[in-house]
């Protein structure tokens, strides 16, 4: 397929040189990564990176403030009120509200995305992360403290939801992948700096408002940092060919915008990068507007039905309220100062930083659905410990903290960065955005609604029932991702069998955009922008000088194949010199 203006050839989609060995982009082409061995300044990615990453560790920083300041608040010595003697339901509601919060984010998110921007919905985030850390700082009563919540919690749904994308469609191809798992750790971090800030300030009177009100500097910082970074030259190209503004001005916006991400390294490549995003776009269809019914139907359907099932059962697993409530379960453990509980969930914090590193650098070389597996099975053991403990083993206290350990662990090994790293490749390109509004708006909704549920459930059932009930749904959990994520996926990815050089068979999907290659582990990967997601292609008896297998990882693409399927072959024989030898296909979902 020769190349031509308006439809763009394979190596300028995958940008690398026909035996360069290096990946182009990892899921679409936002920014290409061409035009030389380095194309971006590290120090002028570190920025577009760092100040929309401090919308998650806000988010992270409230996670684990919240777990302390509801012992805070409760005290009648330390909380500094009148009105500490709370019912479960009121602490419910000072723990959700956040929650709630982000869940009224994550609809606004839904319709004003698009016309506000990734910079624009990250500098409103980062005023009301301000506000609402400032009214609950400052609450005389507690309608005043849920309304502040509220409102940081509209600020978490909007950067959730846009941190991503920016980063996504800023960052140069060659690190995004890292960048975009750097922003789940800074959440992370954000949760263990939460639980080593209250653990300070737990034993102080009125504690609770420092907790809350550490928050307002780097509200700030980070709306600032957002005010003077630049737009995302994507998201203006998108406007351009949506006829949402004159087509000339955008582009040299767009310019400016991808000089001053990419540093001065980048020189007088910027317009000849504009011109091939704005083709790219134009021919994978972005000029047409997605719809919500569209959401409901075909692929999407199934990309839906996997991606809400995840964040879903996510949430319901427990996850929030052994995070919210940590603190108190290890109070009620035997840990009868709080400052002893706070201390403890630290130790839970660092755990979830270290195994989310862990998980960062594993899921690409075992997979993402035996992940899941081991990590809900984990999940699992752990929950019904908790109630086994509260049930009969309340005199061991350290069951309680084995069982959290293992409980954190294995949920960061699986649901926690897998989930949203599934969503983020299942999706179609054009639908993309309104998918993950979509699923933030499912894993808000769920998370709000356990953790608010937690406490009065609690007094109600008892901790040893209620831990025993999550275990059960951890178990349904693990027939959904076994069978009908296994089943959803096998579907996606079988839609079509083309035979391989040297006799290997693989799974060639509908469409194809480009085919580039990387070496990783020895091996030769090819990664083709396509409908299918993740086949490996195994060599059989063929030997190969850079190893014996290959991956074909692949998302959505264009309608003609011939050259594209080609090139795929040409990689797969590259990626286990197949040869005449005998050669398989198998899936590593």
């Amino acid at each position: 397929m020769a190349s031509d203006p308006e439809h763009p050839s394979l190596s300028s989609l995958g940008k690398v040189g026909k035996y360069s060995g290096e990946i182009g982009g990892l899921e679409e082409p936002l920014i290409n990564g061409g035009h030389g061995p380095k194309n971006y300044s590290v120090a002028a990615a570190i920025l577009p990176f760092l100040f929309p990453a401090l919308g998650g560790l806000l988010y992270g920083y409230d996670i684990g403030a919240t777990s302390c300041a509801t012992i805070s608040v409760e005290s009648a010595t330390l909380s500094g009120i009148s009105w500490y003697d709370l019912s479960s339901v009121e602490i419910g509601l000072i723990t959700s509200g956040s929650l709630y919060g982000a869940l009224i984010g994550s609809l606004l998110a839904f319709n004003v995305a698009d016309f506000l921007g990734r910079r624009r919905e990250l500098i409103l985030a980062a005023v009301l992360y301000f506000v609402g850390a400032l009214v609950t700082a400052l609450a005389p009563d507690l309608p005043v403290m849920v309304i502040g919540r509220l409102v940081f919690g509209i600020g978490i749904g909007l950067a959730m939801h846009a941190a991503p994308m920016y980063i996504a469609e800023t960052a140069p191809s060659k690190i995004r992948g890292r960048l975009i798992s750097l922003k789940e750790f800074f959440i992370v971090l954000g949760m263990v700096g939460g639980y080593g800030f209250g653990s300070l300030l737990v034993d102080i009177v009125a504690g609770w408002r420092y907790m809350y009100g550490a928050s307002t500097p780097l509200a700030v910082i980070m709306g600032i940092g957002m005010w003077w970074l630049p737009a995302s030259p994507r998201w203006l190209l998108l406007r351009a060919i949506q006829g949402k503004g004159n087509m000339q001005e955008l582009k040299e916006t767009a310019i400016c915008c991808l000089r001053r991400v990419r540093g001065p390294v980048f020189g007088d490549s910027a317009p000849e990068q504009v011109d091939e995003i704005l083709a790219e776009l134009s021919y994978v269809g972005e000029e047409k507007e997605a719809t919500l019914s569209e959401m409901f139907k075909g692929k999407c359907l199934k990309a839906l039905i996997i991606g809400a099932g995840l964040v879903l059962f996510q949430q319901i697993t427990g996850q929030p309220s052994v995070l919210y409530y940590a603190a108190s379960i290890l109070q009620s453990a035997g840990f009868s100062a709080a400052s002893d509980a706070t201390r403890v969930s630290i130790l839970l914090g660092l755990l979830k930083l270290i195994m989310t590193g862990a998980a960062v650098l594993v899921v690409d070389r075992l997979g993402r659905r035996p992940l899941l597996l081991g990590g809900v099975s984990g999940m699992v053991i752990s929950l019904f410990l908790l109630g086994s403990y509260y049930l009969f083993l309340d005199n061991v206290p350290v069951v309680a903290v084995a069982a959290l350990l293992l409980y954190v662990g294995c949920y960061q090994i699986s649901f926690g960065p897998i989930g949203w790293l599934m969503i983020s490749e299942i999706f179609p390109l054009r639908l993309r955005g309104r998918g993950l509004s979509i699923a933030v708006l499912v894993n808000f909704g769920a998370n709000a609604l356990v953790t608010f549920a937690f406490s009065p459930l609690k007094a109600l059932l008892g901790a040893a029932i209620l831990f025993y009930i999550f275990g059960a749904i951890a178990v349904l959990s693990l027939l959904f991702i076994f069978f009908v994520v296994g089943i959803l996926l096998y579907s996606f990815i079988h839609v079509g069998r083309k035979p391989m050089l040297g006799g290997a068979n693989g799974v060639v999907g509908e469409r194809l955009d480009g085919v580039v290659g990387t070496t990783r582990r020895g091996c030769r990967r090819a990664v083709v922008d396509g409908v299918v997601m993740i086949v490996n292609v195994e060599s059989g008896e063929g030997k190969g000088k850079l190893g014996s297998s290959g991956t074909l990882s692949t998302t959505q693409g264009l309608d003609e194949v011939g050259e594209a399927q080609n090139k795929v072959h040409r990689e797969a024989s590259l990626a286990g010199q197949v040869g005449g030898g005998r050669g398989k296909s198998a899936l590593t979902l």
